[in-house]
Order: structure tokens, then sequence, then C-alpha cells
């Protein structure tokens, strides 16, 4: 059973197949927490409580400090999970155990103020085809008066003491380089990831990893070690709070959930707010474990169910070809080259709609510009269709522009403060999605769009973070998370209705990277920056999380850092997830189209093995010179390797594989090293391993392996 209860000691266990989560009722009602880590063969192999005690009155006492979800009530140091505001003016939360109920892999316990009418369910979920567990928080106001939330986070609790230091590793960055590897030394004080733009945003990503250091320094490889680990499914403000407390013997607790920052919540009478899941996971071999976790959640409990199992088709976005110059004879012209290259969805990107000459104008009015498409978009789709592709089209749909028929006409619309001038940014404004007039006509257009047009595939784009959370007729302190809320119900709405169509969620690249959006979207832009070189760490921070089909990998022209790459290097970099192609087709020879279309239909090839199939990385996390990676379905691998650095004198390492049975025989094909063997045991893959043949920098060999 994967969550039990032992009526004698008050117990709550909750397994999946390597780990278990135990919590304790105290004799004065209170949850604690026990322990969080790999599974004992016992139930009296775990730790209960110890008794209570306080060092001074300076000092929190050791059962507050293993609260399962702290509260403001005490003078514990540590990030308040709930702090509420009663209608008296008391900021004061005593809660006591009520009840609970356990129903299959999900159980909930029901705690409730002893005074107030506040009612507060912690609700755990087991994932057992995962190895993981989520977390979130039901509060509600079972009385008359009403009461305001200031902070509802959707877990906190306190890791093990006395099993050496823990480290951080989370993902970091900016516009065009996000999801970049980060890691610190967690040491007594607070750290803080965040959110506070509205979105998940390109500076920090809602994930945190820590793993154990040993008193030698050694932390968790990627394969060996352990993680405890975490992701917030959420799109909105959201904040993790990694902090150590040394009076509390170095005790490390984490919390996570949504931003306080400029948020308040008003719950009235038999109201509630539920917050988002906090999913969980420990791992005992290292980083690898943990990805491949994460990935197979993702994959088979998460991303909407229409595609969950689907590949994810080959695409050409016209974007860098054309920019604003988007008209229906030059979209047929690259529609032609695109199919013979070998794209299976065809995306026209932004302008091709009204007065859309530049991002300075016409956001808001959703009709094809009839210079640009003088019969509408229908004789494009035609031909599209007619070359054997799917066709897809760019939407920005929360946001306006000044300068745009729609912004005339309903200039309230737009999130703002009274007596200020509005604040742009990329030109734009962002349309009020707490409003039901902007819900029902934002649904309205999407959706006759969709039924009038044969589209397959929507690119949802949002370039711009929110400035001016102002909304004069409503609760400016809810907008960050009723915002979200909209979004997510517009498009399941969108989805269940046309259910043929897959959705992109982009966000200026990877602004919106997160599982909140992966819930409501069949994958992601991973980022602006297509430098084949600048996404392979890109593209490794990602891999942390989510899975590679989940990720879009586009083949250009673009070269940030003046690498000159040939095409082959181009494409083994977006070979990594999902492929897709943007790069200006007039501008290729006939013999790089050539080269480019045995690329992808080599990709198609090997799609299922990368895009369903296990993941490994071959090279340490913060490998600088060769960065290397194994997908294995079955029988069947795909190994890419990357010199990004190239010295004479230096020998490459061998790469040892994972993942495959050690007396079956496996055959190799691909770039590999002279000398190298076409024909070696599984053991002797993952013990003697490989040379992958790179011998100067920006090179990259791509290896496959057969089962016999």
């Amino acid at each position: 059973m994967p969550i039990q209860y032992f009526e004698e000691t008050r117990l709550f266990c909750l397994t999946t197949a390597t780990t278990a989560y135990l919590f304790q009722i105290s004799p004065n009602e209170q949850p604690l927490h026990l322990y969080w880590g790999a599974k004992l063969p016992r139930i009296e192999d775990y730790p209960l409580a110890p008794p209570d005690r306080q060092h001074s009155s300076f000092n929190a006492t050791l059962h507050q400090n293993m609260s399962e979800y702290l509260c403001r009530n005490s003078i514990a140091e540590y990030e308040p999970a709930l702090r509420v505001t009663f209608a008296d003016g008391t900021r004061d939360i005593r809660l006591k155990y009520l009840s609970h109920r356990i129903e299959g892999e999900s159980l909930s316990v029901k705690l409730a103020d002893i005074y107030y009418t506040l009612e507060l369910t912690l609700e755990y979920r087991v994932i057992p085809e995962c190895d993981m567990l989520a977390r979130r928080v039901t509060v509600y106001n079972a009385g008359q008066a009403p009461f305001t939330l200031e902070q509802v986070l959707s877990a906190s609790l306190p890791l093990a003491l006395d099993r050496g230091e823990y480290r951080l590793t989370h993902l970091a960055g900016a516009w065009a380089c996000e999801t970049l590897l980060e890691r610190c030394a967690i040491t007594p004080g607070r750290k803080v990831l965040e959110g506070r733009l509205n979105y998940s945003g390109h500076a920090a990503n809602p994930f945190f990893a820590l793993d154990l250091v040993d008193s030698a320094g050694q932390g968790a490889g990627e394969n060996i070690g352990e993680v405890y680990f975490g992701a917030l499914q959420w799109s909105g403000n959201w904040k993790i709070v990694i902090e150590q407390e040394r009076a509390a013997g170095k005790r490390t607790r984490v919390a996570g959930g949504i931003n306080d920052f400029e948020f308040s919540w008003q719950l009235g009478a038999s109201e509630s707010f539920e917050t988002p899941w906090l999913v969980l996971g420990y791992s005992d071999a290292g980083f690898g474990k943990m990805s491949r976790n994460l990935h197979r959640y993702v994959s088979e409990q998460l991303l909407p169910p229409q595609f969950a199992h689907e590949l994810r088709p080959v695409l050409y976005n016209s974007w860098e070809a054309v920019f604003f110059e988007v008209n229906e004879a030059a979209q047929i012209s690259l529609a032609e080259k695109a199919a013979k290259l070998g794209a299976e969805v065809f995306v026209v990107d932004d302008g091709w709609f009204g007065e859309r000459h530049s991002d300075h104008a016409a956001l808001g009015d959703w009709q094809p510009n009839p210079v640009k498409f003088p019969n509408g978009l229908k004789p494009l789709i035609a031909k599209v269709n007619e070359l054997g592709m799917d066709f897809g089209l760019w939407v920005e749909p929360e946001m306006v522009n000044p300068d745009s028929d729609l912004y005339r006409a309903h200039p309230e619309w737009a999130y703002h403060y009274p007596n200020r001038e509005p604040i742009t940014g990329r030109n734009q404004l962002m349309l009020n999605l707490c409003r039901e007039d902007v819900q029902l006509w934002m649904l309205g257009w999407l959706d006759a769009l969709l039924s009038e047009h044969n589209i397959r595939y929507v690119k949802w784009d949002y370039n711009r973070a929110i400035s001016e959370m102002g909304w004069v007729e409503g609760a400016q302190s809810e907008i960050p998370v009723r915002h979200v809320h909209a979004l997510y119900r517009i498009v399941a709405q969108l989805r269940a209705k046309h259910p043929q169509v897959l959705f992109e969620a982009c966000s200026g690249g990877g602004g919106r990277a997160d599982m909140g959006m992966l819930a409501h979207f069949d994958h992601v832009w991973t980022s602006d920056n297509t430098d084949p070189l600048d996404r392979l760490l890109i593209q490794q921070g990602y891999s942390l999380v989510y899975p590679p089909k989940t990720m879009y990998c586009w083949v250009t022209s673009t070269d940030w850092n003046r690498g000159n790459y040939p095409i082959r290097y181009r494409f083994h970099s977006s070979f990594m997830g999902a492929l897709g192609i943007g790069t200006d087709l007039n501008s290729m020879s006939e013999q790089d189209l050539a080269e480019a279309a045995a690329l992808v239909a080599q990709y198609k090839q090997l799609r299922p093995i990368i895009q369903q199939g296990n993941f490994y990385r071959l090279t340490p996390l913060g490998e600088e010179e060769v960065l290397a990676y194994q997908y294995q379905r079955e029988g069947e691998g795909v190994i890419l390797a990357f010199g990004q650095r190239y010295h004479f004198w230096k020998f490459l390492n061998r790469l040892r594989l994972y993942g495959l049975e050690t007396e079956a025989l496996y055959q190799l094909e691909g770039d590999l090293m002279e000398g190298e063997p076409h024909l070696l045991s599984g053991k002797a893959l993952m013990r003697r391993g490989l040379v992958p043949k790179l011998e100067r920098a920006l090179n990259s060999a791509l290896i496959t392996l057969h089962k016999i």
C-alpha cells in the first residue's frame, strides 16, 4: 500500500518503489515531519519524534522546527508557509489536527485553527510510477467573517539532520541564456529562488535539487549520491526558499509555492484557496535518476493527454526568413522548400495580422492583413496541406499594442494604474485576463480562428513581463493568481473543442518553461538563442527537469558567437529534443539544402529513441570541453557528443553508457574514434565505454547502437 496510517503511533507512511516519507501527529495534535529518503525494510526502522525541547526562549522548540507545515505561530526563524490576517486583526495561526482521509494514492489531513474559522487541508499524492510524491494545501473559510491570506505555500518541510552538508543545484539565467546550471553550498541563512513578474521567468526556474556533500567535499554525481529535489507546477509568481538555522543543529528546510510578492487573497464565507502542486522526489543514484523520474512524471502524468505519447513533428518556422515581411507568395515559396526538406508542420510567425509591420502595432487585431493575405489564410493553408504538411500559426493573445483598434476601443482592458501613463514593454501592454469580458473576447477569437481554418499547431507567445498590476475594479493583489488561472482555463477550453491542435508555450524563449505550462501545453520554446554552441548548455540545464520531447530546438543561420558552424553541428545540437528549422531557406545553396534534408531524414529515424527513450548525461554536470548524451529505448540507442574545445595533447575520456543488458551484444555505427570496436557487450559498453570521434573544436559525433 502506498499510504499507511498506524493508529497506535499516529504515524503516516507514504512509500514509492525506493523512497519513504513519514510524518506523525504529536500529542498536542501537531503534524511533525519525521523522515524523507530511502525506503527501509520495516516500519520500526524509521525514526519517531524525539521528546520536545527548547534550549532557550530565543529558540523555537524542536517540534516547531520539525513542523510538517510551518505557520506563523512561533519564534521559528524559518519561512512560514502560511500567513493570515483575521477580521479582528489577529495574525497568529494555531492549528490542530482534526481528521484524515486515505483514498488509494491520495492522502488529505485536515487541520483547523483552535479559535478562528480557518481550516487547512494538507494534500499528498503518491506517484509510484515516477518514484515521487506531490504536495499542496487547500485553505477553507468555514465561517462568515472573511480573512486575508498573505502567504500560502504548497509545502514546507525540514530535511534530515546529521547527513552532511547540502549543496543547491538550480537553473538560472536571463533572456537568451535560460536554464543554465548554478550551484552553491547551503550555509546558515536563506536562499530564495523566485519569479515576481507574472510568469515563471528567464532568470530562474521553479526547481531545486539538494545533494548531500560528504566530509571530503564530494557531492552527488550523475549516477551516485543522494539528491532531494522538487519542481513547482505553476506559471505565475513563485518562490522556493532554502534556509538553514545553525541553532537547530544546522537544520535545513525547504518551502515552495506561490510568491507572496504583491499577493494577498481575501477568503470570504465558504470560500477556499488551492495552491499548485509541488512535486518532490529523492534519488539514491544521483542526478541522472532524478532527471529520469522527473521526465517520466511530465511525460506520463502531466502532459495533455491528446499528444502525451505522440512524437513531436519536425517543424519549419518562417520568422527568420521574412521577419515582419509576411505575405502569401513568400510563405508559399518557403513552404515548398520546407516540404522538400522534410518538415511536417509549417508555422507562420509574427506579422500575419492587422497592420502588423513591426512590433509597434496591431497586437489585438487578430484578422489576416488584407494586403498580405488578400483572400485570407485559407489559400496558404490549402497549399501547405497540399505539400503534405500541417499548418501552424503564431499568436500572442495576452498582449495589446496601444496602436491597435482593440486598444482604441478598450483601453480599460489593459492592466493599468489610474493617474499614470502606461509603461510599455516591447511597445505593448498586457491585457487584464482577470476580467471576464477579456476572457470571453480572447476565447471567442481564438475559437473562431481554429474553427474556420485547418490549423494544427499554435505557437502561444508572451513577450513582456508585467509592470503594472493595476485593476481599478478588482483586487490588485489577486492578479498574479487570477491571471494564470484564467490562462489555464482558456487553453483547456480550446483544447477540449480543438483536440487536433498542438500547443506550444513561448515567452521570449524559455520564460514559461515550467510544469504548470506543460500541464496545458504540449511543449515549450526553450530559448530565443539558437546558436548551436550556446544551446548545448541551455538544453543541458533544461534536461535536468524536463524531457527532451518537450523542448523544441531550432536549426537557424543565426550565429550569436560568430561560430560559422557546420550544418551537421547545427543539426546535431538540435537533435537533442524536438527538431525545428528556422533558417532562411532562400539563402541556402542546393548542396546545403540536400545535406539538411538528409539530416532531417536521419532525425526522423532516430526520433522515437530521442523523444521516447530514457535520457542519460554521459559527461559530468559542469563539464565544458565535451558534452555527451545517451538516449536509450529498449535495444536501440543514440549517442550525441559535442566538442566545445579541443587540445592536441588532451585525450578524450571514454564515455560509459547506461541502461543496457549486460550479456547482450550491441552493434555500433557512426562517429567512433579509429580503432574502436563496432561490436561490444552491454557490460563492456557500461564498464569499458567508447570514444567518439571528436578531433577539433565545435565538432559533433553521432553514434547509434542496436542490440543484436
